[in-house]
This record gives structure tokens, sequence and C-alpha cells, in this order.
């Protein structure tokens, strides 16, 4: 189950490409990572609750932020802010061509939990929960191509996430006020 996903977004982006060569259509394919950020939905499908959950305390969404790190090598991040925007940016430019990785920041659980212990004391972080995964990303995702394209991401580190993130997980009731 935790590889169908990734699966399914390369087969869908690989059919989109031979469609597109097949008639002549230039494509151009974004392709974020872990996407957080405050939303006006009531009800959250998004990571947000994963990235939340060591300050929630809700053990089944630290598992799978443990999963994330542990398929991907780091827990890679992009602001959903930052995703709309380079949606825009690509589709402005004059000879948009390939593909674009979305991700400004790549962390993992334990430097989450240090990070959220010192930023956000009063929810006691959950630390003892996260197993024996490195303190440092194995793996890190960079955005060089869209970067290098003259694209600026506004959410560069985790307190500008998590300054997002937390009033919004508070709105949601996932955060106690």
């Amino acid at each position: 189950m935790l590889q169908a996903y990734p699966a399914s977004k390369v087969l869908a982006e690989k059919a989109a490409m031979a469609f597109a060569e097949e008639n002549g259509i230039s494509l151009v394919t974004l392709c974020p990572v872990v996407v957080v950020g405050g939303a006006p939905a009531t009800k959250v499908k998004t990571s947000v609750p994963e990235l939340l959950s060591l300050i929630s305390g809700d053990d089944d969404m630290v598992d799978k932020l443990q999963l994330i790190e542990a398929a991907s090598g780091s827990i890679p991040l992009v602001h959903i802010d930052d995703v709309c925007r380079a949606e825009i940016f690509v589709a402005e430019k004059e000879e948009p061509a390939g593909r674009y990785i979305v991700c400004r920041l790549n962390t993992t659980a334990i430097e989450l939990s240090h990070f959220l212990s010192v930023k956000y004391p009063q929810y006691e972080p959950n630390v003892d929960h996260i197993g024996a995964l490195p303190a440092k990303p194995r793996v890190s995702i960079w955005s060089d191509k869209l970067v290098k394209a003259g694209f600026e991401y506004k959410y560069n580190n985790l307190d500008q996430v998590y300054d997002d993130i937390v009033p919004y997980g508070r709105t949601l009731g996932i955060l106690p006020f």
C-alpha cells in the first residue's frame, strides 16, 4: 500500500508525457513532495495531521510520519502556497519545459521533535514514540531546476511552516487552543 500512491503518480505522469508527445503538446509537470499548509477545508485530507502528530499526541499519525521518512529517506516538505505560486510561475514562463520538483525543506522526525520541543513546549511533544530513525535526512530532494529558473520560495524554514499549520491545526481541532 505504501508504494501504491507514489507508483500511481509516476504512472500518471508517464501516461501524460506519452499523450503529450503523441499529440505534439508541450507538457510541464510539477511534482510536489509532502504538501502542508492551511486551507479553507474543515476536514483535512492532507499531511497536516502527520506533521502535527508529535504535538497532537496522535500515535497513528506519528507512525505515518515515520513511514514517510522511511520510504523517502527524509520528510520532504513544501507549503501549499509555494506549490500554487510555482504552478503560476511555470505557467507564465515563455518556454516552460519538462518536470519540476517542488520541495523546500528536508527534515526528519527526530529533527522535528527537537524543533517542536523548543517552539511548542506547551504541547509536550511526543519524542518517545519515534523509532530508530536517523537524526539527519538520508536523502534530500531539491528544486534545483525550479530555483535556477528564477522561482523563490516564500516558506523557507520550519518556523514559517509551523507558524501556519499550528493555527490551522487548532481550527481543525487537531490541536487544543
